[in-house]
């Protein structure tokens, strides 16, 4: 068995119909750098970083849970991802992939790595919102945020297995996903975990874990995640709440964060926004303000102008979980891959 190291480019790598090796990446790199066009310069300075004597790499977070703040995350630790996703989704050396995420962030860095380790045959395009427009080729793998793929759903017949992290799918794109020849896979992850750790079949409830890692849960409900291959400090303890199947699968509910305490009742945003999945033509979330006699109240937030909503829309819900109030704001807040801001679009 060949130990893999960051070191390693796979022999049927390709870089847009290019096979390359190591020092052709690095002249790639300084050409993206010198006279690329926007969207290749970060490419060029992370293949350049990927490639220096350092064994790890500067990454940001996304800043959807707390300020963007900068970590270090080992090389070989992103190559072990990368051999994990290539495990877990059937990813074989010659594959065509697209890469269409902002390589700024750890999803679109990994997208790259596991062409370079497993051999994908690699395009990759200006990061938009509509990525497979005029493009007709076949992929066998590609990564999108929500939002991409919801502007692609004609174009992804033309995809064998697609990946969406970075935010939720809606009920409504998810009902679009599942009427699609692709096989298409909700991820879990965070930079920390070096992107995705764990997937589960549009459709699905129950999120299984990629190889080599366990979970657990502690004394709140929240995740726990064991990946020694990946994380330095061997476990994440995260703030999302979960529901443990076994120690390779669980139901994700929530952030612990976003949690109301309206009048002693715990309530859970991310579960009534499922409700309301489709019953409101409008981005919205749901969130709290302080309240005397509750201490905390429901509302709702909803993007755009304000607008009439029917009473009837919130049939669906338990009655602590009605809205106490409407909020409109003209513009929400949110990161690159399409997390709501919720407490910076409030304020």
């Amino acid at each position: 068995m060949i130990h893999v190291t960051y070191e390693n480019v796979h022999n049927q790598f390709k870089l847009n119909g290019f096979q390359l090796d190591k020092d052709d990446l690095c002249r790639v790199a300084y050409s993206f750098i010198k006279e690329g066009e926007d969207f290749e310069k970060p490419v060029g300075d992370f293949l350049l970083d990927w490639f220096d004597s350092k064994t790890y790499i500067e990454m940001q977070t996304s800043g959807s849970t707390g300020t963007p703040k900068i970590i270090k995350v080992d090389k070989q630790a992103m190559v072990n991802s990368a051999l994990a996703t290539g495990d877990f989704f059937g990813l074989n050396p010659g594959n065509r992939a697209l890469q269409c995420l902002p390589v700024k962030y750890v999803a679109g860095k990994m997208m790259l790595i596991r062409s370079i380790i497993l051999g994908l045959d690699l395009d990759f395009v200006a990061p938009s919102s509509h990525p497979m427009e005029g493009l007709e080729e076949k992929y066998d793998f590609v990564a999108m945020v929500p939002m991409q793929a919801q502007n692609s759903l004609k174009e992804l017949k033309n995809v064998k297995k697609l990946i969406v992290g970075g935010a939720r799918i809606s009920a409504s794109l998810e009902k679009e996903l599942m009427k699609l020849p692709t096989q298409v896979y909700e991820t879990y992850g965070m930079t920390e975990t070096i992107t995705h750790i764990a997937a589960k079949r549009v459709g699905e409830k129950i999120f299984t874990v990629l190889p080599n890692v366990t979970i657990s849960y502690d004394d709140r409900n929240c995740l726990v995640i064991h990946a020694p291959n990946i994380i330095a400090e061997e476990t994440v303890v995260t703030n999302d709440l979960v529901e443990l199947v076994n120690e390779n699968q669980f139901k994700f509910f929530g952030r612990i964060d976003n949690v109301i305490n309206s009048g002693g009742i715990k309530i859970i945003p991310e579960q009534v926004e499922q409700k309301l999945d489709g019953k409101i033509d409008r981005r919205f979330y749901i969130a709290s303000k302080e309240d005397k006699e509750l201490g905390e109240k429901v509302v709702l937030v909803v993007e755009g102008n304000t607008m009439e909503i029917d009473s009837s829309t919130f049939d669906v819900l338990d009655k602590y979980e009605h809205p106490r109030e409407i909020i409109f704001i003209p513009k929400f807040k949110e990161t690159e891959n399409g997390k709501f801001l919720r407490n910076a679009s409030l304020e």
